[in-house]
C-alpha cells in the first residue's frame, strides 16, 4: 500500500502506522487492517502472489521506500497493467517487476512510524486526550491525576505495553497528526504550534528524526 500523494494511515491490532510517501505499509494475508487517506492522496495498492509475499515479513510493516520501489509501485498501478484485457499480456513483465519490489523491500529498513494502540484502560484515557489535543504539555504526572493513577504507574504500563517512555510516545503522536496537518495543505510554524511545540526548530528537529527529512522537504517531494 502507497500514497504517492497525501498521507496514510494503517490500523491493525497492532496499532496504527502513518504511511507518508517516502513510505511503504505491507499488510501479509490474513492479517485484518482499516486505512485512512488524509488531503488529497493518490493510493496505490499491489497484491503480490503467494510466492515472492513468502519473502517479507509475516506481520504488518512500514518501510522506506526507495526510488526504484516507488517507480515500480507506480508503474504496477498505472494504467499499462490496470487493464483486464491487457493483463495475460502482461503477467510475465509484473511478475518480473513483483520480484524487483520484493527485493527492495526485503533489502528496506523497517521504519518506526507506528503508533501502539494501548490495552490498558487508564492508557486509553491518557490516549484520548493526546489524540483530541496533540499540543496539550501537561505532564504524565497531571495526565494521570485527571484519570486517578499515578505516574509511576503510567510510566510502568507505557514501558510493559508498548515498550516506550511517554516522551516517546507523545513524540510519535503528535508526529503523525503533524503528517496529517501536512497533508491538509498547513505551514510548518502552524503545525509546529498545533501540535505542541514552542517553536518550529525543535518540530523540524523531531520530525526529521522520525520520517527522515524535514516538514519542508517532505511537502515539496514532488509527487507522481
Amino acid at each position: 500500500m502507497y500514497a504517492a500523494r497525501g498521507v496514510l494511515s494503517v490500523h491493525t491490532d497492532r496499532g496504527t502506522s502513518i504511511v507518508p510517501a517516502n513510505r511503504v505499509a505491507w499488510i501479509p494475508a490474513g492479517f485484518e487492517h482499516r486505512h485512512r487517506a488524509h488531503g488529497h492522496t493518490d493510493m496505490r495498492i499491489v497484491f503480490l502472489p503467494a510466492a515472492p509475499a513468502r519473502l517479507l515479513p509475516g506481520h504488518p510493516a512500514v518501510f522506506l521506500a526507495s526510488d526504484l520501489a516507488r517507480q515500480v509501485l507506480l508503474t504496477l498501478t498505472g494504467p499499462r497493467y490496470d487493464d483486464g484485457a491487457e493483463r495475460d499480456r502482461h503477467r510475465s513483465a509484473r511478475a518480473r517487476l513483483h520480484r524487483v519490489l520484493v527485493d527492495e523491500l526485503h533489502d528496506a529498513p523497517e521504519q518506526p512510524l507506528q503508533l501502539p494502540e494501548p490495552r490498558d484502560d487508564r492508557l486509553r484515557a491518557v490516549a484520548q486526550k493526546l489524540y483530541e489535543n496533540s499540543a496539550d504539555n501537561t505532564s504524565l504526572a497531571g495526565l494521570g491525576q485527571s484519570i486517578g493513577a499515578s505516574a509511576r504507574t503510567l510510566s510502568r504500563l507505557l514501558r510493559n505495553e508498548l515498550g516506550m517512555t511517554f516522551y516517546e510516545w507523545r513524540t510519535q503522536l503528535r508526529i503523525y497528526h503533524a503528517l496529517v496537518l501536512l497533508a491538509e495543505g498547513h505551514d510548518t510554524t502552524h503545525v509546529a504550534h498545533a501540535c505542541g511545540w514552542s517553536n518550529p526548530s525543535s518540530f523540524i528537529a523531531a520530525f526529521t528524526n522520525l520520517v527522515g527529512t524535514t516538514p519542508g522537504r517532505h511537502r515539496a517531494v514532488p509527487r507522481s
